[in-house]
C-alpha cells in the first residue's frame, strides 16, 4: 500500500479490500502472507468504517422551523 489508507478515497480503499479478500479466498498464499493480508484487510475495514462514520456526521439534517425547512449540519 503506497498511500496512507486515509489519503485514499473510500472507493479506492474498498477496491483494495476486495482485492485482499479475493487473494485470501484463492488460497494460494502461504501462512505468513495470509496473516499479513488479513491484518491489512482488518485495517482497511476499520478505515472504511471510520470514513463512513465521518460522512454520516457531515450529512445535513433537515429540521422544521416554523413551517420552513432549514438545513443544519450534524454536530457531535
Amino acid at each position: 500500500m503506497s498511500l496512507n489508507m486515509e489519503e485514499k478515497s473510500f472507493e479506492e480503499n474498498m477496491k483494495e479490500l476486495e482485492k485482499i479478500v479475493k487473494e485470501l479466498e484463492e488460497g494460494k498464499l502461504n501462512l505468513d502472507e495470509s496473516v499479513k493480508k488479513f491484518e491489512d484487510g482488518i485495517s482497511l475495514s476499520k478505515t472504511c468504517n471510520k470514513m463512513l462514520e465521518n460522512a454520516e456526521k457531515k450529512i445535513s439534517i433537515l429540521l422544521e422551523n416554523d413551517g420552513e425547512i432549514e438545513e443544519t449540519n450534524f454536530e457531535d
